[in-house]
């Protein structure tokens, strides 16, 4: 028996790398009765005779899993967020932020397609992305590729990282650029549509610059469904979080109670008013959603 990491799934096999080796394997039968499925990321128990005919075992227990890509014990989530085609969304990117938050993962932020804008549109959006470097989260523009892979190899060593978006907002464009030999497919946008074909076929982790990233498809939208109850949200965005111990409430939401702290925080500009109506809405979304019984948030 060899303790090992799934680094990819395809058509039912996983892949495990273990001792340098790479070992083709299954899921034991049993795995289908107990509604366990294998993730890439995951650490694993599994025997082998050889490299190719392998079964899993065991699998370790998770930090954390991601539903949309598929993939567990991530460490780092870079959004790619597109400043023209598709058009740059505020609300989406706050929305990809709070999936992350809600499964301690770390975010950084990469701006493609800066060079689309005019000069206008360009300061305005360097302004909005100066709010979420004072919050905290790493913002790496399009622009010199050396500088681009430099900035991205500083982030990579020793973790994890998955890269989650618009739909063609540009990610395996953006990995190609970092590492040329990996040439993975990448797609137009869709004219008709306003966003991008999915060109990502599987997971896979792909050892870069001393870590792990897995090139996944992109999506549009996220729903908040790893948030159980609205009380949860607030500890989602860290300036939020910060803020909420100095509530005069225990248990403030942040909406209409009186001695908010947060609230004072966003009237004196120390929390911008932009991310403060985000976290209402979401808030409210949350408040909103029906119920599932019987559902258990998975680890």
């Amino acid at each position: 028996m060899t303790i090992g990491q799934i680094r990819k799934a395809l058509s039912g096999f996983y892949y495990i790398y273990a001792e340098g080796k790479t070992y083709q394997t299954r899921a034991r039968g049993n795995f289908r009765k107990k509604k366990l499925t294998p993730l890439v990321g995951d650490k694993v128990e599994f025997e082998s005779t050889n490299e190719t005919d392998g079964y899993i075992l065991k699998l370790l227990p998770r930090e954390n899993r991601l539903t949309r890509p598929p993939v567990a014990n991530v460490d780092l989530g870079v959004i790619v967020m597109s400043a023209a085609e598709p058009a740059f969304s505020q609300q989406l990117l706050d929305r990809f932020l709070v999936q992350l938050e809600a499964q301690k993962i770390k975010g950084a932020i990469y701006l493609s397609k800066r060079d689309l804008l005019d000069t206008a549109q360009k300061e305005a959006l360097a302004e909005i992305m100066a709010v979420y470097e004072r919050v905290g989260y790493p913002v790496i523009s399009s622009g010199d590729q050396e500088e681009t892979t430099a900035a991205f190899a500083k982030l990579f060593r020793g973790k994890l990282t998955v890269f989650i978006g618009q739909s063609g907002a540009g990610k395996s464009t953006l990995l190609n650029m970092i590492v040329p030999e990996l040439e993975l497919a990448t797609g137009e946008i869709s004219q008709a549509l306003g966003r991008g074909r999915h060109t990502t076929r599987h997971v896979e982790l792909l050892p870069m610059f001393g870590g792990l990233v897995a090139d996944t498809p992109g999506f549009s939208s996220l729903e908040l469904d790893q948030i159980e109850a609205p009380h949860e949200l607030g500890d989602c965005f860290p300036e939020i979080r910060a803020a909420a111990p100095f509530c005069k409430f225990r248990g403030c939401l942040h909406r209409h109670e009186p001695g908010c702290e947060v609230k004072s925080r966003v009237e004196k500009g120390q929390i911008a008013s932009s991310r403060y109506e985000d976290y209402l809405t979401f808030l409210q979304e949350i408040e909103q959603r029906k119920p599932v019984y019987g559902k258990k948030k998975e680890k």
